[in-house]
């Protein structure tokens, strides 16, 4: 439980940092780039551990699995309530796809 947690913490940071500053297309190019990396630094303080953490446990194909569902998961939540885009059908069955492989990685 550790590691999903950790992971979803450093998705969020993640998330944030690459997606957030699509609210504010007016700011300039440059600062964003430098707000984004600061952002992601606290990404890599909890990702890191994580997979530490998680590695012995799982796999690291198990590892990196879990990250993409997680990142996916925050990714549907953060696009509907910051962003305000709701996921389209063609994109609901891409994700269930992706959660038929993530059956078949953790057998």
């Amino acid at each position: 439980m550790k590691t999903a947690l950790l992971l979803t913490i450093s998705n969020l940071f993640m998330t944030f940092a690459w997606y957030g500053h699509l609210k504010f297309k007016e700011a300039p190019l440059w600062k964003v780039i430098i707000l984004s990396w600061l952002i992601a630094f606290f990404e890599y303080c909890f990702q890191v551990p994580a997979n530490r953490l998680g590695h012995g446990q799982f796999s690291v194909a198990q590892l990196k699995t879990l990250q993409e569902v997680i990142t996916l998961l925050v990714f549907t939540g953060f696009s509907y309530w910051y962003l305000g885009e709701s996921l389209k059908w063609n994109e609901w069955v891409g994700f269930f796809f992706i959660a038929i492989a993530v059956f078949f990685i953790f057998q």
